[in-house]
């Protein structure tokens, strides 16, 4: 609100009328007569004030200021301002110069402030006054702060001539402005003050005081009257439903000490509450007309005012100490509080609690604003300040970078943890916060967060008793899931609102399962009183314990970028190849076994533990779901109870917070590494890109649903180009059931969705079929129920049918399963056959007679998917699902079925991996039983002997080319290999036995090494042997060897292997893990079981001889004692 023009000097008549009007209009009292004397004392009031100043410039009045009332204020004045009537403008700008370093400061307005001083609101009783102070007219009332309060002061009409004003916060509409007075008021009428002092004052000094309240009988003719030096100022509290401050007296002037002796007074008078502005720590006062009486719950009697009881300044010339007529002096005994009773509970608490906080005084300046709602300040940049462990607000509404405070009996608390790391001040009951200077800075525009939820954070203290760390991490935490989730699912008023029983808010839901364990609700609250009077001093704020951080809320985006970084810092390319295995693959092979790897990142992985919030959404382009906050996304891959898959589309739009689940780092790599003597350079990695997603079990979520009064922006965190689900309150829409058969995979299809006659190329969209059947004909919505479906023409007709999503439409992607039943939704007015009509683009892509279906339907983009139940649906189809897992395929009887993925076809997760990795050894079996058993483990461990070797093969390839090297040079033929490293490879194939059955057994590369029983050294050395010639392969056929032609180079060499392999190092006891071989398909099928004779001295035999098994050798482990079982079970 700009202030009017300056007057010019003739102007002063009109300045004068301008006064008197708004004087009869602001300040005369209503329904009387304006009196004679009031605009006059007014006008002087202001020339005063005006010509106190050193320049101005011979204006006897401020013809450039206006005056303002308290309506004017509230309605017009929507900017912060000050003004200083007694300022030159060269002393403002001084102001503003001093100030400006540290932020902006308080514009200047030229008006003129005038009215009443009270402690009653303009909708308030006497009995509702809680100590506030304001200044009224007859416009208004306007709630003020006062650094200096004089209680004579109150009732009357004064001119403030320095003061600030600020008003409500944009985002706080039903709040209020209020006033800063910086200077002493200047009253309009002349103030008298009288003190008779011809009749002295009896009063008693503390120590006497003590001494009454310890006697059991009443002392007679002890006057009511208490002096002494103000030691202790209380916060104002509340008990039942009274308000009230206790305030200390301690000393005497006379004697000089204040530690000697104190006496607390209770002030409980609703109009004596505005004494607690008026109280200074370290000044003298008198109290009047006290009585003595109980309070509940304390063992002592105590003092408290009563409706006649006054506070006066001490002055000694007007008091007289009154003698108790005593028969002994009083001792220090006399005036020592009752001890308070301690039970051995509270000694035992007190042993567990490992911190004392330190009492102390402080004097400093706030710095920041942290979270004005919870009460947390910034002092002097080095400290933090905590007003939540007090009941009423107090002085915290000018509290703004700038303001200078003065806290008395502050507890000081260090080391809090929970992500706490500066020490805390925080007074409790018994502390007070007194204004010692206010700011001359602007208030800064608080974000919305951190202007709404005051009474929450009220609630969560008072009824969960926190202690001051975890009520820092409470407020922390509360602050990360406002920062994720609003203002797009809902604004931060509404997520951080007061809970009522029944009906809890957001905030404290989510946060319940870690309250509920830490801080569960308490009763009975904490008790003011006790705090306050109570000796030895006993608070919620005396002990401490340092918190460790219960977990974290991060943001989504942060923990995608947290799981790539630890991803590619966990990458290293010698720990994904073990070096025996490494050192035998070619550089294809090796690159190609570095190409994808994978991390598994658990909630302990992270400290804190990370709890992962956000909202449950389908993706419209990607088709899988995924958590989402104001970050942004991570996928996650969601399964239901028993490992069944998530099928129900109305968890959309929900807040899942999880604290089990497993991150999953998916890195695919890029990289030309010649050989394995190079993977520890990073340079030979050309491209690397992670994946991210998230895979948790419902039953170890919290869902919980979006409160309807959300913002209409939450639709845009459910997908954004399609509609939310379905309101429960659309009544017009049409529907058709459907049972599920087959989908098919999630893939980009030749569908164009580009608009008809659009420039556009058009991109192949990802889309995907599902086949069913119609279940009944099509519903219409009537109220919130579905009618009967429509008659069809033949009910006993298969209704096959292929829906065909694509678009936005494959976001169902996720919910949709074989043998459930669904409903697909048509919202809007009823169209016929809507869902009979074929599309010809979806028939062009798979002619319908290969489905078997009748029709084919384009899902529309605004269609809305429901599951149903049906237990609740006659005549719902059986669905013949031949599901088969790959470890069944690979270990069925005849070993030769496989697995051939076509492009559509749809692979779905039935269990996740267990977080914890345990060892689990092979099974221990016979090799019988890989021919007789229906359930056939796919690897396992056998006690056998090796009988003999049938072909050994040692070779040097080149790492690039796989060619031939001979003398370490590669073979390749018509070119030049741009590779110059060569790798060796090995191959061994030997016949094992364990008395059951016979198996052929293939070892590869470092296996080969074991098999031989060949040392390291001894292995390296016979590799090198091997580089001259570059290849040496021999086939043991019977008792002879057959060498081919580039082993008879090395005849000698060739000779060491055969004997090798003959001898009982080789053929020997041992302990073989295996694996069933994949059959190449170039070997002739097994044999059936045959007859054979075997003749034993001169007895025939004639027996079933079974086919020799096919194993890959796992590892081949020595045995000193080989023990072999009975076989006559396996020898039919």
């Amino acid at each position: 609100m700009a202030a009017h023009p300056p007057h010019p000097l003739d102007s002063e008549q009109a300045w004068l009328e301008n006064a008197q009007a708004f004087i009869h209009k602001s300040l005369c009292p209503a329904g009387e007569e304006p009196s004679v004397q009031l605009t006059p004392l007014v006008i002087d009031c202001v020339k005063t004030v005006w010509l106190s100043q050193e320049v101005n410039h011979g204006f006897t009045l401020p013809l450039s200021y206006s005056f303002v009332s308290v309506q004017d204020l509230k309605t017009h004045q929507l900017l912060p301002c000050c003004s200083h009537l007694s300022w030159s403008s060269s002393a403002y700008q001084t102001w503003v110069q001093e100030a400006e370093p540290s932020g902006t400061p308080l514009p200047r307005e030229r008006l003129l402030f005038l009215g009443t001083l009270t402690d009653l609101s303009e909708n308030l009783e006497q009995e509702g006054r809680n100590g506030n102070l304001y200044v009224k007219d007859n416009t208004g009332v306007l709630a003020c702060e006062l650094i200096d309060l004089d209680l004579s002061w109150m009732g009357r009409l004064f001119l403030f001539p320095s003061w600030s004003y600020l008003p409500p916060a944009r985002c706080n509409s039903s709040g209020e402005g209020h006033l800063e007075l910086w200077d002493s008021p200047v009253p309009v009428f002349p103030m008298t003050t009288s003190l008779d002092c011809a009749t002295p004052l009896h009063v008693l000094y503390p120590k006497a005081a003590s001494y009454v309240l310890r006697q059991r009988r009443k002392l007679k003719d002890v006057p009511p009257n208490l002096a002494g030096t103000l030691v202790r100022l209380s916060a104002l509290a509340k008990s039942q439903k009274e308000t009230y401050f206790v305030l200390t007296l301690g000393g005497s002037p006379l004697s000089g000490s204040q530690a000697a002796s104190h006496v607390s007074i209770i002030v409980q008078v609703p109009a004596q509450l505005v004494w607690h502005r008026a109280l200074k720590p370290g000044r003298a006062y008198v109290l009047t007309n006290l009585r003595v009486s109980r309070v509940s719950g304390h063992p002592n009697r105590v003092w408290r005012t009563s409706p006649s009881s006054h506070l006066l300044p001490l002055r000694l010339e007007c008091v007289h100490e009154w003698d108790l007529e005593l028969d002994r002096p009083l001792s220090e005994a006399d005036s020592r509080p009752l001890p308070m009773p301690r039970n051995s509970r509270n000694r035992k608490e007190q042993k567990d609690l490992v911190r004392d906080s330190r009492v102390l005084s402080y004097m400093g300046m706030v710095t920041g604003v942290l979270n004005e709602p919870a009460g947390l300040f910034e002092l002097d940049r080095q400290l933090e300040l905590c007003l939540a462990y007090q009941q009423f607000p107090g002085i915290r509404q000018v509290i703004r970078p700038g303001v200078s405070l003065e806290l008395q009996d502050v507890h000081l608390l260090q080391s809090l943890g929970g992500g706490t790391t500066r020490p805390v001040l925080a007074p409790c009951f018994r502390g007070a916060v007194l204004l010692r200077a206010f700011s001359r800075l602007k208030p800064e525009i608080q974000p919305s967060h951190q202007t709404q939820g005051a009474s929450l954070y009220k609630q969560l203290l008072w009824e969960r008793q926190l202690a001051l760390p975890l009520y820092l991490w409470t407020v922390k935490a509360l602050m990360e899931l406002a920062h994720k989730l609003c203002p797009h699912v809902l604004r931060h008023r509404q997520f951080l609102q007061h809970s009522s029983p029944g009906n809890p808010s957001l905030a404290l839901q989510l946060l319940a399962p870690n309250l509920d364990v830490l801080a569960p609700p308490c009763s009975p609250s904490w008790n003011p009183q006790k705090v306050i009077l109570g000796e030895p001093h006993h608070c919620p704020l005396q002990k401490y314990t340092r918190l460790q951080t219960p977990c974290s809320f991060p943001a989504l985006a942060t923990v995608v970028k947290e799981g790539e970084r630890r991803a590619w810092d966990a990458f290293d390319p010698q720990a994904l190849l073990p070096l025996p295995e490494a050192s035998h693959l070619t550089s294809c092979q090796l690159n190609q076994h570095l190409s994808w790897s994978w991390l598994r990142l658990l909630p302990s992985a992270f400290q804190p533990p990370q709890v992962l919030l956000g909202v449950l959404v389908a993706s419209s382009h990607k088709g899988f779901l995924q958590l989402r906050d104001q970050s942004g996304s991570l996928p996650c891959l969601l399964l239901d109870k028993d490992s069944r898959p998530f099928s129900d589309p109305q968890f959309i739009g929900v807040v899942v917070r999880v604290e089990r689940f497993q991150l999953i780092i998916e890195r695919n790599v890029k990289s030309s590494y010649p050989s394995w003597k190079e993977l520890s350079i990073t340079s030979y990695i050309q491209k690397q890109k992670a994946r991210v997603y998230v895979q948790f079990f419902l039953a170890d979520a919290l869902i919980l649903p979006v409160p309807r009064f959300s913002s209409p922006l939450s639709t845009s965190l459910t997908s954004p180009r399609t509609k939310p689900t379905l309101p429960e309150d659309l009544h017009i829409a049409q529907s058709r059931l459907f049972f599920l058969s087959h989908k098919e995979a999630l893939m980009k299809r030749n569908v164009p969705l580009s608009p008809a006659g659009s420039s556009e190329m058009p991109k192949l969209p990802l889309s995907f079929l599902v086949s069913g059947s119609w279940l009944g004909g099509t519903q219409r919505k009537e109220g919130t129920a579905w009618r009967p479906s429509e008659p069809k023409g033949d009910n006993s007709k298969d209704q096959k049918v292929l829906l065909l999503f694509v678009g936005s439409s494959v976001r169902w992607f996720e919910f949709l399963h074989p043998g459930q039943v669904y409903r697909l939704v048509a919202p809007g007015p009823a169209t016929p056959l809507l869902f009979e009509e074929d599309d010809p683009s979806c028939m062009s892509q798979r002619p319908l007679e290969l489905a078997g279906c009748t029709s084919c339907l384009t899902v529309q983009d605004d269609w809305i998917l429901e599951l149903e139940s049906s237990q609740d649906i006659p005549d719902v189809p059986s669905v013949n699902k031949a599901e088969t897992s790959l470890s069944d395929l690979f270990s069925s009887k005849s070993h030769n079925i496989y697995c051939c993925f076509r492009s559509s076809t749809y692979v779905q997760v039935l269990s996740f991996p267990p977080e914890a990795t345990i060892s689990v050894s092979l099974p221990h079996i016979y090799l019988a039983e890989l021919l007789r058993s229906d359930q056939t483990p796919f690897q396992a461990t056998a006690s056998c002997h090796i009988v003999c070797v049938f072909s050994l093969q040692l070779r040097w390839v080149c790492s690039h080319c796989t060619s031939l090297c001979v003398q370490g040079r590669c073979t390749l033929q018509g070119s030049t290999c741009p590779s110059k490293t060569s790798v060796s490879q090995a191959s061994l194939r030997l016949l094992v036995e364990d008395g059951t059955a016979e198996a052929v057994v293939t070892c590869r590369n470092h296996h080969v090494a074991t098999a031989l029983g060949l040392r390291p050294s001894e292995w390296t050395s016979l590799l090198e042997f091997v580089r001259g010639p570059g290849r040496i392969a021999l086939q043991f056929l019977g008792t002879g060897a057959h060498l081919e032609p580039s082993a008879k180079m090395n005849d000698s060499l060739a000779l060491f292997l055969r004997t090798l392999c003959s001898s009982i190092s080789v053929l020997r006891p041992i302990v073989l893990s295996f694996e069933l071989e994949k059959k190449p398909s170039n070997i002739i099928p097994v044999d059936p079981p045959r007859l054979q004779r075997f003749q034993c001295g001169e007895l025939p035999f004639l027996t079933h001889v079974n086919p020799k098994l096919r194993l890959s050798c796992l590892s081949i482990q020595e045995t000193e004692h080989t023990s072999f079982r009975e076989a006559s079970a396996f020898s039919h």
